[in-house]
This record gives C-alpha cells, structure tokens and sequence, in this order.
C-alpha cells in the first residue's frame, strides 16, 4: 500500500503530537526532524546542553517503531566503538562478529565533534553509503536509517572540529532553542506525574510506513521555475562577498528535497516558493564558510543566507 500526500501530512501531525507529549513547545523544530525523515536525510544539532536532543531522538524512534542506539562522542572512541568488531570465542574457535551501535534505525551520535577524525571518517561512511565495512566485509544497514548528531556551540577545548566533507552529508543543521517561561513551567508540571523519559508513547507508524512515505514524497511535483529559483539562492552564495566557500550542489539537492517533504508536510502535491523559504537556512546555512574577518565581525550564515534569499527573484507560480 502507498500512501497519498494527505495521507502524509495526517501522519505527520499525528508524529507531532505524539511527540510533544514529551518535547514541548518545539512544533517547529519537531517539523524539520520530520522532514529530515521524509528525505531520508540526516540531521546536525548544534546547541547547549539539557535542551531535550536525546530526547527528541529517542521519542521519534518510539513513535515510528524504529530502534535506537545513542554514543557518546569522546577523544578515545575508536572506529571499532561503533561499527562493531570481530571477538575470538574460545568455545567454538570462530570469531563472531559484534555489531556495533550503528546497527539501528537513529543513531543518536552526541557530541560528535569530540571524536577524533578516523571516528568521524567510519562515521562518514555509514552516513553516506548505509553501510559499513569489517573486516573487508561490508554490512548494510537495516532502513530507515537516521543519524542525529549534536555538537555544542560553546565548548571547543579537546574538540575536533568536522570536516567540511562530513559537515556536508549533513541534509540539515538545526537548533533546539531555550524554552518559553510558559513551556518551561509545563515541563515542570508535566515532570510532577512522570519522568519525561519514561512517558509512554504510542507507536503512529512503523519502518515499514516510514520507507513508503519517503517514496511517496519523491514524486511531489516541482516546476522548473522552482528549481531555477533554489539554483540561484545556492548560486548567489558563490559570489558573496562575505563567503569564502559557497553552497556545493548537495545544497541544491537538500533543497529540492526538502521543499518536496515540505509540501507534503502542507498536504500538498506541489512545491511553491515558500517551501524553498522555509527550508533554506536549515539546508544551506551550515555548508557555507565565511571568510575570517567576517567571522570575527560576528555575522551568522543563517544571516546572510536569509539577507540572499530576499535579494533572489521569486518566480511566479500558477
């Protein structure tokens, strides 16, 4: 059974406030998480600490019925930490292989910019091919598979910062935020009666579900004049003066993709222009380098990618 885009976008409300029975007062950002699964796509937090990542990671795994594993990024974690290994069994004199916790649907990797690169590469492959390597034997991963990663904005003492190339399989980077007075109050309220953590959820639907709605959501319909449009935001990157680096065509790509998930989130078959606007900055913001003086003035990429946007010609749509 496939599923229509009005049947998505039902689901993905019901996602939402199934999950905010726990996360509360981030409908916003609980969207783009959804998104980032419509696509397939993985997604990079960069935010303080106690601000509901794991969380948010490990009620999404609940409510899609999909499994969970969560590392701990450290200075020490080797390659093997997480993709597994072969052990020796001395009973049957065999080496038996012990999967590792990117064996799983969402992989929560917590404070990724802690490990050291060779981590960070066997991290890259998984990310990109869904699969990893052992022992000259590769494995594929079971789908969906999701990686959220979250690094902290204020602690680079013993970190190693990510490459551009792994920054890039990114499909979006994103920001959690402080809560209101009101939503901090309800967590309280809410922590009166039950753990967070231990709140039940029920399942809204299953991998199976989750792999047919990513199929679905690829044949949403864009115009051309909708992809000259996201063309010419990634293009006017380049020429900035501000940017040292510009938007790669990955950015063009998570992009499309993500305005295609976004219409569907809208119950639509079809992108217009203010899905492009509402998906730009998380898309593109993060695969921009700016030059040093720019970045010692202060000035954001999501700044200048939103000051772009204003600057490129909306098409018309019919």
């Amino acid at each position: 059974m496939s599923y229509t885009i009005s049947e998505i976008s039902m689901i993905c409300n019901k996602l939402i406030k199934e999950v905010s029975k726990v996360v509360i007062g981030k409908e916003n950002m609980l969207k783009f998480v959804i998104l980032g699964i419509l696509t397939d796509g993985h997604i990079l937090f960069e935010d303080y600490p106690g601000l509901a990542k794991t969380l948010t990671a490990k009620t999404f795994a609940k409510a899609i019925g999909c499994k969970f594993s969560r590392v701990q990024f450290t200075p020490d974690l080797l390659p093997a930490d997480i993709t597994g290994t072969y052990i020796y069994n001395q009973k049957n004199s065999e080496f038996n292989l012990i999967k590792g916790p990117v064996f799983t649907n969402i992989l929560l990797a917590d404070e990724i910019n802690r490990a050291p690169p060779k981590t960070q590469a066997a991290l890259l492959e998984v990310m990109q091919e869904k699969q990893t390597t052992l022992e000259g034997e590769t494995y594929n991963l079971e789908p969906p598979f999701l990686v959220l990663a979250t690094q902290n904005p204020i602690e680079y003492e013993g970190t190693y910062p990510l490459p551009e190339a792994q920054i890039d399989r990114f499909i979006m980077k994103l920001s959690v935020g402080y809560p209101k007075k009101e939503e901090e109050k309800e967590i309280l309220k809410r922590m009166k009666n039950v753990d967070l953590h231990d709140a039940i959820i029920s399942k809204v639907v299953y991998p199976t579900d989750i792999m047919k709605m990513q199929e679905a959501v690829k044949t949403v319909h864009i115009d051309d004049n909708i992809e000259d449009y996201i063309v010419n935001i990634v293009q006017s990157t380049r020429n900035h003066p501000d940017v040292k680096v510009g938007v790669s065509p990955r950015g063009s790509i998570a992009i499309f993709k993500l305005s295609k998930a976004h219409a569907a989130f809208m119950g639509r078959d079809y992108v217009i222009p203010d899905d492009i606007k509402e998906v730009v900055v998380a898309a593109i913001a993060h695969r921009l380098v700016l030059k040093p003086e720019v970045r010692i003035r202060g000035e954001k990429p999501e700044q200048i990618i939103e000051d772009l946007v204003k600057n490129v010609v909306v098409p018309i749509t019919r």
